[in-house]
């Protein structure tokens, strides 16, 4: 099957250069997904179709998944506090590339961009000190787009629309791991945490070993994990590792909540379950300059470790292989 050239619409073009926050995943070694939420403040190509997001060296965990496995999908599931104009789906997938050491142009020319989305940054000799590795030592990943799916609304409901790399077809059902699917962590307890969370999304590894994001709810919990409501057809049959995120966030990210869960997800007659074997939190109260002062104090820790423990070499190492 030839493959369609891939161009975006305008309404398309709306979302992926207004929305404040996306969901990102990417692919594990044991063939799962890992989801996280980021602001990509609006970095989009529409000519060269790549999307891009920033992050600090100082958090290298993220940089290191890409890198091993550069096949990211952004999924653009909320409006906001954003600047889209539509209510559209849009999952965007591809490969990624990671500029380690962007030149001070490319750095300049971002500042635009994240005043614009998260507010300008606070600035004099203390401030400056504090958040200089997180705004000098920052790390591009471009995402060189290569399928776009465009569902008509949020909840990924109706016909999609895909261009770009033709649909992979179904992914198949996967071998359960080891030890074995059931819940590893306490789910009433996991439960009402993510009851506060208003946006939740699942990943799981594509066909083409291309991440695919779905937007999902939770109706209810037992002992064998999460039960979801999920648009019908559009979950594959069986079962398979998978990613589960819920976060939910204020203007300029600020009051964010984040929650994110690698587990066991089952599709059958019975519904959909998910069953989560690991869990990771992030929470920012809803204060711009604390949310500024652990940004700084993260990144100025994070470089002076990746310095001191050899991650920016293997970063490098890794980042010429691709």
């Amino acid at each position: 099957m030839s493959r369609e050239v891939l161009r975006w619409s305008d309404e398309v073009d709306s979302v992926v250069r207004g929305d404040l926050t996306v969901a990102a995943a990417y692919p594990t070694p044991a063939g799962g997904a890992i989801l996280s939420s980021l602001s990509p403040i609006g970095l989009a190509d529409r000519e060269s179709t790549r999307l891009s997001f920033t992050t600090s060296l100082g958090f290298p965990r993220k940089l290191e998944h890409i890198l091993a496995r550069p096949r990211v999908s952004l999924a653009y599931h909320t409006r906001d506090h954003g600047f889209a104009e539509s209510d559209a789906f849009v999952l965007a997938q591809g490969r990624a590339t990671v500029d380690l050491e962007p030149d001070s142009q490319r750095l300049a020319g971002i500042r635009q961009s994240i005043e614009l989305f998260l507010g300008a940054p606070p600035s004099g000799p203390i401030w400056d000190r504090v958040l200089r590795e997180y705004h000098q030592r920052r790390v591009f990943v471009d995402v060189d787009i290569e399928r776009l799916t465009v569902w008509p609304d949020l909840a990924a409901r109706g016909t999609a629309q895909v261009t770009g790399a033709p649909d992979p077809g179904t992914a198949p059902a996967q071998s359960p791991p080891k030890n074995g699917t059931a819940p590893r962590v306490d789910v009433p307890s996991l439960q009402r945490r993510i009851a506060r969370l208003g946006h939740r999304l699942l990943a799981y590894e594509g066909a083409d070993g291309l991440p695919v994001v779905v937007p999902v709810e939770i109706s209810s919990f037992d002992e064998g994990g999460l039960h979801l409501d999920v648009t019908p057809g559009i979950l594959p049959p069986g079962g398979r590792r998978a990613g589960l995120l819920a976060h939910r966030f204020e203007a300029r990210c600020v009051g964010l909540s984040t929650r994110t869960f690698t587990g066991w997800l089952t599709v059958g007659d019975e519904g959909v379950m998910y069953a989560p074997h690991t869990a990771k939190s992030l929470s920012i109260p809803p204060n711009y300059s604390i949310m500024m002062l652990m940004n700084g104090l993260g990144s100025k820790i994070g470089v002076r470790r990746a310095r001191r423990d050899g991650t920016v070499e293997r970063l490098q190492a890794l980042a010429q292989k691709v």
